[in-house]
């Protein structure tokens, strides 16, 4: 059964952590820290939901220690490569457009917004916390769906990461490894990770919080992903419009010639 009053319980935390975020950017002007807490978000509300029920089952650990790996590694590794570096050309391009006051502004424009957002997204986690349903066929698809959605995004993060400490590779697009397969593995291996902790809420016996993943692999390919990474990437890296025509965007397939 899903007890609505306790999932709003949870849109609390995540407000705090929004507000605690906000204020740290005001420090150094920067609000690329918002990366850093969108993992963050996840797991505070999963954290919350699975206090708030006295017994949880089996299906509560499992989807509690996917969270804490999923989401400790993203905040870190986001973290790690955006310190000390100026902001993200993303949120430049939203200060830009909302100055004046864009200090104030970005409270509701940046951190309300994803801590919203991250709460709306976070309804299978939710389910799959207060389910006593057995685990079934469903929770190991998903299982087996998230190690395959980690392993492309573990791999992709570290080869760009690799790729980029070297100076030789400046302007220059990364083409090899799992790069060659999709131009965002990192992207893909995200989603998977989404549509895996929706087969669990399927296994709870919730199937209509599969809008999450959905709605979450949309955002990646159409809205903050896929699509505004490579607004004007061609215009910093020329090379990048032949690697559009050779590689697939986002599902992994076999380079074109």
């Amino acid at each position: 059964m899903f007890i609505s009053e306790h999932y709003l319980l949870t849109l609390l935390p995540l407000l705090i952590l929004a507000l605690s975020g906000w204020l740290l950017s005001l420090k150094s002007n920067n609000v690329t820290i918002v990366d850093t807490l969108w993992g963050m978000f996840f797991l505070t509300a999963i954290v919350f939901s699975f206090v708030l029920f006295s017994a949880p089952s089996l299906r509560a650990y499992l989807i509690l220690v996917l969270v804490l790996i999923w989401s400790s590694r993203l905040s870190a590794y986001l973290h790690f490569r955006n310190h000390n570096k100026p902001e993200d050309l993303r949120y430049q391009a939203i200060r830009k457009r909302n100055e004046p006051n864009f200090r104030i502004k970005s409270f509701y424009l940046v951190f309300l917004l994803q801590a919203v957002l991250a709460w709306i997204i976070s309804l299978p986690l939710y389910v799959s916390i207060q389910s006593e349903t057995p685990l079934n066929l469903f929770d190991f698809l998903g299982v087996g769906l998230w190690i395959i959605g980690m392993t492309f995004e573990v791999i992709g993060d570290l080869q760009l990461a690799r790729f980029k400490s070297n100076p030789k590779n400046k302007s220059k697009v990364l083409r090899e490894g799992v790069w060659r397969y999709t131009r965002h593995p990192n992207y893909f291996g995200e989603s998977c990770i989404w549509f895996a902790y929706g087969l669990i809420a399927i296994g709870a016996g919730i199937w209509w919080v599969i809008i999450s993943p959905i709605l979450m692999s949309y955002l990646l390919v159409k809205i903050t992903g896929a699509a505004l990474l490579e607004a004007d990437i061609a215009d910093r890296r020329p090379d990048y419009k032949t690697y559009i025509e050779s590689t697939n965007r986002f599902i992994p397939w076999f380079p074109k010639s």
